[in-house]
């Protein structure tokens, strides 16, 4: 769907030069905006996106203890 919007001419190109920063165009971050908006109502995406976030980190050999996350000094 396109959507017509009144902006500002130098807004926009400081959202463009933003956008080209993220490695974006002004379309996908605008785009992005509104599914971050109005996201939340598909259960499929956000466990599609938990699966993509999940298993990056590395613990390094720590486990978690929770006496000693308690601890007080």
């Amino acid at each position: 769907m396109n959507v017509t919007l009144s902006i500002d001419e130098q807004l926009v190109a400081r959202a463009r030069k933003k956008a080209a920063a993220l490695g974006k165009s002004l379309n996908q971050l605008i785009r992005d905006y509104l599914e971050g908006l109005a996201g939340g109502d598909d259960p499929e995406r956000v466990i599609q996106e938990f699966k993509r976030l999940s298993g990056r980190g590395h613990s390094r050999g720590w486990h978690f203890n929770r006496d000693e996350i308690h601890e007080r000094s």
